[in-house]
């Protein structure tokens, strides 16, 4: 039975499990789920997965969602996949799982609170809220700072690996996310100064093309008509 995998390439999770099943030749059916209109939280879709999020896989009769335990199970499973994305070392598999551990309650803790401050309320017409998105803002700097210093600082991919791994594509997905969504100003500002961030970022994309800049094509799309939106917002309020 062919894998199904339910995502919206809008979101971060989705990406990196499509990018790791075309980079390891897995056959799959994608189905879009999109978040923006809310089709997570269809009566069809809860029966799939009740948390009403995305990614979700069914494989075979095994239903399987929360993108890390995804990509864990696939890795494991299919053959074709290439070492590197999860070592069978478990020295090495541990430290991969300790940046997959700590991504939810930092990174993505903070690029999630600055997205929705910045592009996600403006967008909907609702005032964002300064002190939440000031403390979404220091927890991601905090969390940057972390990834720069801590988690790349001993090779070119994360925890020192000389290819990448699927912390990896959880990771660069999140980045990329504010690199496409965040006005010019904000995301120069909060990502300017992490230069091996930034570095870290070409270095994954060049690995994994041309599947990086495929799956990320809706990403760019949409991106560039968010900003184009707030741009004109702020014209209109001043």
């Amino acid at each position: 039975m062919t894998l199904k995998v339910y995502c919206d390439r809008m979101s971060q999770p989705s990406r990196a499990i499509l990018i790791f099943c075309k980079m390891n030749g897995i056959e799959f059916e994608e189905i879009t789920i999109n978040i923006l209109k809310g089709e997570q939280h269809t009566p069809e879709y809860k029966v799939i997965n009740p948390m009403c999020q995305v990614p979700t896989i069914v494989d075979g009769d095994f239903t399987l969602f929360e993108s890390h335990a995804i990509l864990i199970h696939l890795a494991c499973k299919y053959p074709g996949v290439a070492s590197h994305w999860y070592p069978s070392d478990l020295i090495e598999r541990a430290k991969v799982h300790s940046v997959l551990d700590w991504h939810h309650a930092n990174l993505r803790r903070g690029s999630v609170g600055v997205i929705i401050n910045n592009v996600m309320l403006p967008l909907n017409g609702v005032p964002s809220n300064p002190q939440a998105a000031d403390e979404a803002e220091k927890t991601l700097e905090k969390a940057l700072t972390v990834l720069e210093t801590f988690w790349l600082k001993d090779g070119p991919f994360l925890v020192g690996r000389s290819q990448p791994s699927i912390a990896d594509l959880n990771l660069v997905s999140e980045v990329m996310e504010l690199d496409q969504l965040l006005s010019k100003e904000l995301r120069d500002r909060i990502l300017s100064p992490y230069k091996k961030v930034l570095q870290w970022v070409e270095d994954t994309k060049s690995a994994t093309a041309p599947h990086f800049e495929e799956i990320h094509g809706v990403l760019f799309k949409t991106g560039k008509e968010f900003r184009e939106q707030l741009a004109s917002q702020s014209g209109k309020n001043e």
